[in-house]
């Protein structure tokens, strides 16, 4: 697992030992999505749809952009009251590419102001990194 800051962006990625058609509804269904990232999920996984994440006191807010199974997903991000990072302040895009004996996933988080950037860098790669033991 690594992440990175890389032109004002997050860049984490990571390797799961499952097909992508495996590993894509992580991203996207609400009792997956909390197996590794939050504690409580309204997804909404369409264009347009809901895409609400309690991780713990954080509320995470925003809405599906893309939903291209087993391939790409892309949601906004935002957390309500925070004046840096409102909802819909950034976007998130996973890409899911078969590798050798499973997936390799990319994750990218953009439109970050400065302040969070390192917040993130970590938290994607805590969160990311534990995504193998939960879909592998």
């Amino acid at each position: 697992m690594t992440a990175e800051i890389r032109d004002g962006a997050v860049l984490a990625t990571e390797h799961i030992k499952a097909p992508p058609e495996v590993v894509f509804p992580y991203f996207t269904d609400p009792a997956l999505i909390v197996t590794w990232l939050g504690d409580r999920a309204d997804l909404d996984p369409r264009p347009g749809g809901a895409f609400a994440l309690d991780m713990g006191e954080t509320l995470v807010r925003g809405v599906y952009v893309t939903v291209d199974p087993p391939h790409r997903a892309v949601f906004t991000w935002g957390v309500p009251g925070d004046d840096a990072l409102p909802p819909g302040e950034s976007t998130v895009e996973v890409v899911l590419t078969p590798d050798a004996d499973g997936t390799r996933v990319v994750l990218t988080h953009r439109g970050l102001p400065a302040v969070h950037l390192d917040g993130h860098r970590a938290g994607w790669e805590g969160r990311l990194g534990s995504l193998p033991a939960a879909a592998g």
